[in-house]
């Protein structure tokens, strides 16, 4: 065991929440260290729908939730604009099926009703810098999208604001370390340490790739770790509960369409099928969860009710192919007798002293569009707690890369055309600090090659970001960068980018096959639900790309080998084990050895 570090405030968890409150503490000057058992934004902060939206659904049911997240949505446009990108919504109002009046005046309702619920939310519009709401004929909509189903009445027009989840929360992460916080991925909380007063006053961690472990205490540690959170509260003794909602996606790979469209589920849950980055999203889900939290899989059944929602208003949607799906638990706040949909999406906090565990505060619900509201409020206790009276600045200071002006054509002009798409995709990601990774380029002009057609990422990137962004392996690059979520899921740059991480980090070879596995592994989860027809057809080519061409196929059957190994000397209590066999054991839940696929689903 390490010897003991102290801090101010230890927070627990690495999504937006997590992140956000460590910011605050940071920029406070409190002494504040995050724990995160995997990567940065590996839960619900990742695998949502990336808007920062104001929650239109919200408005029949629960305004202040609708007004907090348009007044956080216009914090977070000024302190990341560089992230965002406005995505232009239609929502399709359809023929009503079972008007017990004419026709015609039925129709007028229905147009009517629509635009005036438009109205209410127009209210809160300039809070996020949103557009008032347009009415459409229906001659107008189909114009505008011709995808659209000939069954509607018209359309009214929204906007909301579109974000790479991911960057957000390590971009509040980044900004936490460079004011002096201390961030610590893929380590996992052992325990609690408490005094003789039962008050928690530190946790015991271990390094899940090292090894090392190590005991940090502070005056008060927080619970953000989301729909974790009630079993990360009861290894303290403290207690709350939760409704974990599971959010299920479609991702398609390309453009369907260049408006959002607003559709309703069988059972009447709004969704969505928007662009986003260079592809397409559709979703979500919302159901009460009850299984695994570290491993959530999509089934066949969510993704036929995402489909058939989306079928109704855009009818074309069985000609486009998915490529895969993503799933999010949402640590929604606990409720009985109440329908998923109708769940509060507002957050609480709890202090657990009352159970008799002082020292411990738990952060429940939030969305991502008002984390940094949440944070605040978080923050503020725990600085009233330690005598700290600086003001929050979270609201007006910039994330990295929003500190200057962002001159993309000044960057490109010099270099070639098939290298400036990487570049400009890098502005977003980077904002004003891909100046910086691009001065690598001077010196080195290869590393503006782009690593993947899908995605284009710069050699140049990839590298800043292994160095000076928490990576620590190879599946957190795909967060930073984006590589390998594009239509080939990593077949052509997984290779490519684990040979940088092994320079940059300095593995062994034997670590970085392990990682490309991993990372692999990572890709095909998101896949399996959608493999049918020529989906199936590419994947099966994949695999053989993968497994065969580039001849992983025999250490992936010894890495099985060895996991197994590793697991049986742990049960009996093993010494620490190597680097390399901790990697394996690491990914050995998920090491898939591709095997023929069942007649019925050829």
């Amino acid at each position: 065991m390490a010897a003991s570090q102290n801090y101010d405030v230890i927070v627990l968890g690495g999504g937006v929440n997590g992140a956000g409150i460590a910011r605050d503490c940071a920029r406070r000057g409190i002494r504040v260290l995050l724990v995160e058992k995997n990567d940065l934004a590996k839960g619900a902060s990742g695998a949502n729908t990336g808007m920062i939206h104001g929650g239109i659904r919200y408005l029949r049911y629960d305004v202040h939730t609708t007004k907090m997240a348009c007044t956080d949505s216009g914090y977070i446009q000024r302190i990341a604009p560089h992230l965002l990108f406005r995505i232009p919504f239609i929502v399709p109002v359809m023929k009503p099926k079972d008007a017990h009046f004419s026709a015609t005046l039925a129709d007028h309702l229905y147009l009517e009703g629509a635009e005036i619920f438009f109205e209410a939310y127009d209210e809160y519009q300039p809070l996020k810098r949103g557009k008032p709401h347009t009415r459409l004929s229906k001659a107008e909509a189909l114009a505008l999208e011709p995808g659209l189903t000939d069954d509607i009445l018209g359309a009214v027009t929204m906007d909301e604001w579109g974000i790479d989840p991911f960057r957000l929360v390590v971009e509040n992460a980044i900004d936490a370390v460079e004011h002096g916080a201390t961030v610590l991925t893929w380590h996992d909380l052992v325990g609690f340490q408490k005094d003789n007063k039962g008050a928690v006053v530190g946790v015991d961690v271990e390094d899940r790739v090292s090894g090392s472990k190590a005991t940090y205490t502070a005056g008060v540690v927080v619970n953000a770790t989301g729909a974790w959170g009630p079993r990360t509260a009861a290894l303290a003794g403290g207690w709350y509960q939760l409704r974990p909602g599971k959010g299920v996606h479609i991702v398609y790979s390309h453009r369907i369409s260049n408006f959002g469209l607003v559709m309703t589920g069988v059972d009447g849950r709004q969704m969505f099928l928007m662009p986003h980055e260079n592809g397409s999203i559709v979703g979500t889900t919302d159901d009460d969860y009850y299984g695994d939290l570290d491993n959530p899989r999509a089934t066949e059944d969510e993704v036929k009710y995402i489909l058939q929602a989306a079928r109704v208003v855009f009818p074309a949607i069985d000609k486009y192919r998915m490529s895969r799906t993503y799933v999010g638990i949402r640590p929604t706040l606990w409720a009985w007798a109440k329908n998923e949909d109708r769940l509060s999406r507002e957050h609480e906090f709890y202090d657990h002293a009352p159970q008799g565990v002082p020292g411990l505060i738990s952060v429940a619900g939030g969305k991502l569009a008002s984390y940094r509201q949440l944070a605040e409020e978080v923050t503020a206790e725990i600085a009233q707690r330690l005598g700290n009276r600086v003001a929050c600045t979270t609201h007006s200071a910039p994330l990295p890369g929003a500190e200057d002006a962002i001159d993309v054509d000044a960057w490109t002009k010099d270099l070639p055309k098939r290298h400036r798409l990487a570049v400009s995709r890098m502005a977003y990601r980077h904002g004003s600090r891909s100046k910086k990774i691009l001065a690598v380029v001077d010196d080195d002009p290869r590393q503006v090659v782009s690593t993947c057609l899908c995605e284009p990422v710069c050699e140049a990137e990839l590298r800043a970001c292994i160095k000076g962004e928490l990576v620590r392996r190879l599946v957190d690059v795909r967060r930073r960068t984006r590589q390998s979520m594009g239509a080939c899921g990593g077949t052509r740059c997984l290779a490519r980018t684990s040979q940088l991480l092994l320079e940059e980090a300095q593995l062994t070879p034997a670590e970085q096959l392990v990682e490309l596995q991993g990372a692999m592994t990572a890709r095909f989860t998101g896949k399996r639900p959608v493999f049918e027809g020529a989906n199936l057809a590419t994947e099966e080519l994949n695999q053989a790309m993968h497994f065969l061409g580039a001849n992983l196929q025999p250490f992936f059957q010894a890495a099985r080998v060895a996991c197994d190994d590793v697991a049986h000397r742990r049960a009996e209590a093993a010494p620490a084990d190597a680097p390399v066999t901790r990697l394996l054991a690491l990914v050995a839940p998920s090491v898939i050895i591709p095997a023929p696929l069942p007649e019925d689903r050829r």
